[in-house]
């Protein structure tokens, strides 16, 4: 695409020369061309992410619903996830040590917005087909920006586009936004996320978004409080939802600072045990795999014996057992919600640093369990613990405030929480950020070629 000629500063129009420079950009040829293209993209690739999808959630319902119900059991047995997470190891074992690409990148790594080459999409696919419906604590949001990536990239090929590294890079954001979109059911938290995880701005975004976004939020309470206590409207475009969610009070917020900053404080040496997990794995990555698997599965099977609940609360996403959890969180007691964040914790590390999948899921789980746990506090709600246990656990695992925001409105259905999640995102970013910098660095992205030595992906997971 031909770079557009700067604009003087003191341009006749009058406007920025920012503005200015973005009309050049959007009258360029090449830019309408990738914009026609990813439009055109968007179709295949949201229709088999949409596949992929349906396939983890049917293979998912035969390991855990069906197959154990054919064989007699009302519900999974407690040692059900040994065998199955012995399997996942075993095969994510062997890809990540012997295709293209090592199965995709290493989860205690965090997202990736560089586009996955084509090559690599088998060992990507294949990865979390046994990784996520084996019982693997992980979601399939980072397979499927993998996923979309490596299409857009695919189809770029095979339409003989100019693979120039802008174009390369604006067809992989689009393919992944269009894949990451089918799992969250909403453009925009696929393009917000996709904004953070790329990076765009550099650490400057942050710091004006930070301000801002803390400001809206402590705005949106004042504004809250002003309605409720003078009866006066200043109009609004909130929907009004058949069951209203609880209003915010002072007891609410003060337990949210609390909630965000013990969960910060937990959270971090999660992601430090997952970055040690994969630098023990790249030793010997088909062995310590299993091993992996085999610890996570043991955690499930504790948890199982312990509270005689379906193992399946510790292992898996989690994302089905939310719904579960949100709906009657009385269900479970104080045994059985300490039990899962204690036991799913340990495995999310070891999952993390071992099989692959996307760290969000879990993470959410586990807000919303810490949320329910501590929602009997005095002046604390169900509502708004869950809501700001969800937005500090996600904005602590992956360092993305906004999202982490987007998400948790999204899953509630309302705004009537935004207050809350944005209190809870900005402390728990801000106190990850400031506390020390762990010892093992973040995994490096697995090579998308196969080693000289040591077959394809040999040392896929070793930290640099």
């Amino acid at each position: 695409m031909k770079e557009p000629s700067p604009r003087p500063v003191d341009a006749p129009s009058g406007q920025p020369q920012e503005a200015d420079r973005l009309r050049e950009i959007l009258h360029a040829p090449g830019y309408v061309m990738i914009l026609v293209y990813s439009a055109l993209i968007g179709i295949p690739v949201s229709l088999i992410a949409f596949w992929f999808l349906v396939g983890l959630h049917e293979l998912q319902n035969v390991f855990w619903s069906e197959l154990p119900h054919h064989l007699g059991w009302d519900e999974a047995p407690w040692w059900w996830p040994l065998p199955l997470l012995l399997i996942a190891g075993l095969i994510v074992g062997l890809i990540a040590g012997r295709l293209t690409g090592g199965g995709g990148h290493i989860p205690a790594g965090g997202l990736h917005a560089g586009a996955t080459t084509p090559a690599a999409l088998p060992g990507v696919v294949l990865a979390a087909a046994a990784s996520l419906p084996l019982g693997a604590v992980l979601g399939p949001e980072a397979p499927l920006v993998a996923l979309g990536g490596g299409l857009a990239l695919l189809f770029r090929d095979l339409t003989r586009t100019p693979a120039t590294p802008q174009i390369t890079a604006l067809l992989g954001a689009a393919g992944a936004a269009a894949a990451i979109a089918a799992i969250f059911g909403n453009p925009l938290i696929a393009a917000v996320l996709l904004i953070e995880v790329s990076g765009i701005g550099g650490p400057q975004l942050f710091a004006v978004m930070l301000p801002a976004l803390l400001s809206s939020g402590i705005g949106a309470l004042v504004f809250t409080g002003f309605g409720q206590w003078t009866g006066l409207e200043t109009g609004s475009l909130n929907l009004t939802l058949p069951t209203p969610l609880p209003r915010l009070d002072p007891a609410d917020v003060l337990w949210t600072l609390l909630i965000a900053l013990v969960l910060a404080v937990l959270l971090n040496p999660v992601l430090e045990a997952g970055r040690r997990v994969a630098a023990f794995v790249s030793g010997r990555v088909l062995p310590r795999t299993v091993l992996c698997a085999l610890g996570a599965a043991a955690c499930a099977a504790v948890y199982a014996l312990i509270t005689g609940r379906t193992p399946a609360d510790v292992a898996l996403s989690g994302q089905a057992t939310l719904g579960e959890l949100a709906a009657d969180p009385q269900a479970w007691g104080v045994g059985a919600l300490i039990a899962v964040l204690l036991l799913k914790t340990l495995a999310y590390a070891l999952c993390l640093g071992s099989m692959r999948g996307g760290a969000i899921f879990p993470a959410v789980f586990l807000g919303a369990a810490a949320g329910a746990l501590v929602a009997p506090l005095p002046g604390l709600g169900a509502v708004p613990a869950m809501a700001a246990g969800m937005a500090a656990a996600t904005a602590a695992v992956m360092r993305l405030p906004v999202s982490s925001v987007v998400l948790v409105v999204l899953l509630l259905g309302s705004s009537a929480m935004i207050p809350i999640a944005i209190l809870a995102a900005v402390i728990s970013f801000v106190t990850t950020e400031l506390l020390p910098a762990g010892t093992a660095h973040p995994p490096a992205p697995l090579s998308e070629q196969p080693e000289e030595t040591g077959g394809p992906g040999a040392g896929a997971a070793a930290a640099p």
